[in-house]
């Protein structure tokens, strides 16, 4: 089982998603002789909420909960209120973070400590300070606003809040069942979606074609092609490795991305290995070196019912028009 102690590094690489389950009910900050800001509120049954309020030397029930694992939901929003990361939509179960003693406080395993299993809670830390005590290294410029017109740097505090739903308070054993159970069931769930959204992408792209004007070809996995530029190479085999060059776009003709962003530099990659959507796995191979081509790639086979960042919805059939430039 996986303890996720870096939340910062699962932030970076989730890209924008949101939360509804945290109570971000109103009222003042209170704040910690650490400096951290918060707001907890205990559950009183169902959907009641008051406030938990935290003496001066943190909880004291903290030490009980040592060794064990913490399954909770959360989010973290930079100081534009942009949401940097979500654990429930963007893992679809609760992260689970095994509670250890204090070594450091006045960061994110202090705020944890403060939260018994059923609270909400809402922690807002100056970025300077995270990231010096819990990331230990500098702060990304993103997470801090830009220089003014003068080309100085604010002075005023930035901050960054955490939402936090803790769940449930549980033993290792517990846990690794409880997290491989909930995964399986999400992947039931993911695989139903997926054969489901397949037959709504089809529809699409046969509209998609037909409206363009498109010859195109359809490969067993639903991978639409058209060659645009016959090469004359060999075709890629499992294992070999391929640079393409490539440009992605919605089907409304939005670019997400492309080699040229890159300086027109091809993407290295090996076939069947996982390491590019599938639909890539899938569709590359159907062409020779040199060639060109077009291609429609259903969701499931894309970024799924997740999206990928701001540019890709949830459930986006993709279009790539690409180049085999070689095959190693």
């Amino acid at each position: 089982m996986q303890l996720h102690r870096n939340f910062l590094s699962l932030a970076l690489a989730a890209g924008i998603l949101g939360l509804a389950s945290c109570n971000k009910g109103g009222g003042d900050f209170s704040k910690t002789k650490t400096g951290i800001e918060y707001k907890i509120f205990k559950n009183d049954g169902g959907t009641k909420y008051s406030a938990r309020e935290i003496g001066p030397d943190g909880d004291a029930t903290y030490k009980d909960r040592l060794g064990k694992i913490l399954a909770l939901d959360v989010e973290y929003r930079s100081y534009k209120d942009s949401i940097l990361f979500n654990s429930r939509k963007q893992q679809g179960i609760p992260m689970r973070i095994e509670l250890q003693e204090l070594k450091v406080k006045g960061g994110l395993e202090e705020a944890l400590s403060m939260l018994q299993p059923g609270d909400s809670g809402v922690f807002r830390f100056n970025v300077d300070t995270i990231f010096a005590k819990s990331f230990r290294q500098p702060v990304p410029p993103f997470m801090k606003p830009a220089a003014g017109k003068d080309g100085k740097p604010s002075t005023e505090p930035v901050y960054m809040t955490m939402f936090v739903k803790a769940q449930k308070l549980q033993t290792r054993e517990e846990a690794q069942a409880d997290q491989q159970k909930m995964m399986m069931e999400q992947q039931q769930k993911m695989a139903a979606h997926a054969e489901e959204q397949l037959k709504k992408d089809d529809v699409i792209l046969q509209d998609y074609v037909k409206k363009n004007n498109l010859t195109m070809q359809k490969d067993a996995s639903g991978v639409y092609y058209m060659v645009t530029k016959p090469g004359t190479g060999p075709k890629p085999k499992a294992g070999q490795t391929v640079s393409v060059l490539y440009k992605g776009s919605l089907l409304d003709g939005k670019v997400f991305d492309s080699s040229e962003k890159m300086g027109n530099k091809p993407i290295d990659f090996p076939i069947g290995v996982g390491q590019v959507i599938p639909g890539w796995d899938k569709a590359i191979p159907l062409l020779a070196k040199g060639s060109k081509a077009t291609l429609l790639i259903p969701s499931s086979l894309a970024y799924g019912q997740r999206g990928a960042g701001a540019d890709i919805p949830a459930d986006a059939p993709l279009r790539f028009d690409v180049e085999l430039v070689d095959v190693k």
